[in-house]
């Protein structure tokens, strides 16, 4: 067990990203119980400068949070975010699967590309099908990487109404009856999402078209 222990630290430790569960798996001898292991491994981290934490069924060595302070990362440092964008990474985040123009209903205004182009390169929001709607709407999820920058092990760890009006997030005379969305739990499509095709992409602009150089 101490061995499949050292693989897993190794395996994390190399990584950039977070490992899943799945990968340290396929590494490991059979018959390894590789969630109760990494569990145990992150109660033997919990006290040290380096703690290992979960964003998903993915692993992560980060820098213990109230030492994060000593932690110089000016150069790594996703640019601030602007209001606009940190407006529609919170609708995105609460109201998965969400198109863009359930966000512009839901602010009010619209959105610029550029806005979501800003999340998309943070690695913090994705496409992830298309509705089953007239024109075919791209829906937004938040991504892996969404979790581990805010330190979130799943969606269900968002801050909930109390949290959010307690930081003033949110104003003191909200609605009697207002409710905070519950955000899909799961990276599978919906009852009313397609998945998105190759033939999307390119329509997305995001590949270029078939038979055509790039």
């Amino acid at each position: 067990m101490r061995e499949a222990e050292r693989i897993a630290e190794a395996l994390i430790f190399a990584s950039a990203m977070p490992v899943s569960e799945t990968y340290i798996r396929d590494r490991l001898p059979a018959g390894i119980d590789v969630r109760a292991l990494m569990l145990r491994l992150r109660e033997d981290y919990a006290g040290r400068g380096v703690n290992l934490v979960q964003a998903d069924d993915a692993w992560a060595f980060r820098t213990a949070a109230d030492l994060s302070f000593f932690i110089r990362r000016d150069e790594n440092e996703v640019r601030k975010l602007s209001r606009a964008a940190l407006e529609v990474l919170s609708i995105v985040a609460y109201h998965q699967p969400v198109t863009r123009a359930e966000i512009e209903d839901i602010r009010g205004v619209q959105t610029s590309k550029g806005t979501l182009d800003v999340l998309m390169e943070a690695g913090w929001v994705r496409f992830r099908g298309r509705r089953r709607t007239p024109g075919r709407p791209v829906t937004l999820g938040t991504t892996r990487d969404f979790l581990d920058h805010f330190g979130l092990e799943e969606l269900r760890d968002l801050p909930g109404l109390e949290e959010l009006k307690g930081a003033g997030l949110l104003s003191g005379r909200i609605p009697a009856n207002f409710n905070m969305p519950s955000p899909v739990m799961s990276d599978e499509l919906t009852e009313d999402e397609d998945p998105i095709t190759q033939l999307d992409l390119e329509e997305l602009g995001l590949l270029a078209p078939t038979g055509a150089p790039d």
